[in-house]
């Protein structure tokens, strides 16, 4: 969450109570992975949360790079792995759940290639124009910004396409929708401001446990 700390907090309560719901709703093992989305996204705005208190309270300022490094974990390296890993153990389509198998693939090479980045390359958080502005040292040469781009898109947004589960594909649309919006108005804010908006649609992740539910019965 991108506007204060009470937002953050306040929001985290909220995926908090939303995860529970959905974990309860989880009739097999198999449901499970895609059913904590709303938790992880809880415990990101959580995070994100003591980074405002760390940045406008200087008494707390030894917690920023902690609560900077947690957060960011999570939105670049943890989703393109956890969501198309988590839509996986759903699929009952063989010939789709391959499909899905090489998105999971390309989401795990981001996935180590980010870590390398942030083991070995400096990031840093601070407030710009009541927002919170990681900015992420890494390589930056055009090309491998593009195929950064590309490889972290293709798990978590087109995997929903893909996934023959019903409603999957309007969480990927809300995705792709919240995404294009928040690159387009926000830029230098996009991983905080598209976490918020990506928070969100949590609540279609317990749809469509509800619908998988449904379906059993």
């Amino acid at each position: 969450m991108c506007f204060s700390a009470e937002a953050s907090f306040s929001a985290s309560v909220v995926l908090g109570i939303v995860g529970a719901i959905t974990v309860k709703k989880v009739k097999e093992p198999s449901q499970l992975a895609f059913a904590c989305i709303p938790f992880l996204f809880g415990f990101q705005q959580f995070c994100e949360g003591i980074l405002w208190f760390s940045l406008t309270h200087k008494e707390y300022a030894f917690l920023q790079p902690i609560s900077t490094y947690l957060f960011l974990i999570i939105a670049q390296i943890v989703w393109p792995t956890w969501v198309p890993f988590s839509i996986i153990l759903l699929e009952k389509n063989q010939t789709r759940k391959k499909t899905l198998y090489i998105i999971l693939a390309l989401g795990i090479l981001i996935s180590i290639y980010l870590t390398y980045c942030f083991l070995f390359y400096d990031v840093q958080s601070e407030i710009s124009n009541h927002h919170i502005k990681y900015t992420l040292n890494f390589p930056h040469t055009t090309h491998l910004l593009w195929l950064t781009a590309l490889f972290y898109f293709i798990p978590t947004v087109v995997s929903a396409f893909v996934s023959t589960v019903k409603r999957m594909h309007f969480l990927g649309t809300a995705i792709l929708l919240s995404c294009v919006i928040t690159r387009y108005f926000t830029t230098h804010y996009f991983i905080s401001i598209w976490c918020f908006f990506a928070a969100i649609i949590s609540v279609l992740v317990l749809m469509i446990i509800i619908g998988l539910q449904k379906k059993t019965k």
